[in-house]
Formats: structure tokens, sequence, C-alpha cells
């Protein structure tokens, strides 16, 4: 798979590039108008959600650091931000069941010794509360998978951020002068 084209920003910054200023003015006016110039605003779900709400701030707030913080983006930032939520439950449950299944662990001796329980249906509860964790941790595998698609696809990995940054310093050495100076 190629790599997505450079932004016309790094493209300036690495003052190397094969492209014509034509070619290159036409990039820069095509990336801006692919931005709305709003900024990100949250929708409702996300804000009645704490977790969201706070992921969103957070992401919010460095999206502005990186000009960023476009409308264009509204809809996959609140996506994400409540797939996290979601994320979050579904560990919350998870310990919870982790949790019941160890008190019922300890109290196995009890429940069976005063006829709560039969033996049987302690291991059935078990099994049964072990599956929703497998359950659980299935959910949490496939929203975290989720995530990371978003992360990388609008580069908010370390992999995704270093395919923008330039590979080699500038050089803005003029050999003529170098030459004359005896560099």
């Amino acid at each position: 798979m190629s790599r997505p084209p450079k932004p016309v920003s790094v493209l300036e910054s690495e003052n190397k590039s094969h492209r014509t200023k034509a070619e290159l003015q036409k990039r820069k006016d095509g990336e801006k108008s692919l931005l709305s110039g709003k900024p990100l605003s949250e929708r409702p779900e996300v804000k009645s959600n704490p977790a969201a709400h706070k992921e969103f701030i957070r992401i919010k707030k460095i999206l502005a650091a990186i000009d960023k913080n476009d409308a264009i983006y509204e809809n996959v930032i609140n996506r994400y931000c409540q797939i996290y939520a979601e994320c979050l439950d579904f560990e919350s449950k998870r310990d919870s069941f982790s949790k019941n299944i160890d008190e019922l662990t300890d109290d196995k001796d009890n429940l069976i010794a005063e006829g709560k329980i039969s033996l049987s249906s302690y291991y059935k509860m078990k099994h049964n509360m072990q599956n929703s964790i497998i359950s659980l941790d299935r959910q949490v595998q496939s929203k975290r998978k989720m995530l990371f698609d978003i992360e990388r696809d609008n580069a908010m990995t370390i992999a995704a951020a270093l395919r923008n940054i330039p590979k080699k310093p500038d050089n803005n050495s003029n050999p003529l002068l170098d030459a004359l100076n005896g560099d």
C-alpha cells in the first residue's frame, strides 16, 4: 500500500518538492477547500456522557494545538469519544464480573454448607460469569480496534504523525559560496 501524499505545509518545510509553484498552490487551495473554518462541536450524546465529554475536551485541545480543530473532523472525533466511553464501560463491567467470581469462589464452601446452592449450580454460575467476562473481553477488543483505526486514520498515533515529518534536514547552503569560502 502506498503512502498518502504529504500536506503542502510539509512539502514547503522540506523545500525540495519536485512540484511546481502552480501545483503547490493548487494543492494548498484544495487542502483549504476541505476545511470548513468552523471549530469542532460536541454532540449532545457525547456531552451527556462524562467519560466521552472529558475525552472530547482533551482531543479538542490537542487538535487546536496542531491547527486541526475543524468541524470537518467533528463526526469522527465525536464517534471516537463515544467508542472510548463504551470501552471504559465494558471494562468496568468486566471488572465487576471478575470481583463477583472472586466473591463466589471465596464463599463457595459457606454457600454449599448452608444449602443455599448445590455444587453443580455453583459451577454453572461460575461458568456463566466466566463466559460473560469472555464476551465482554471480545467487545472491548473490537472497540479498541475501532479506536485504533480512527487514531491511525486521523494522525493520532505516533506512526501516522511521523509520516508527515520531513525525513532529511534542510540543506540551505549554497554550493558555490561553500566552494568560494573553502568549506
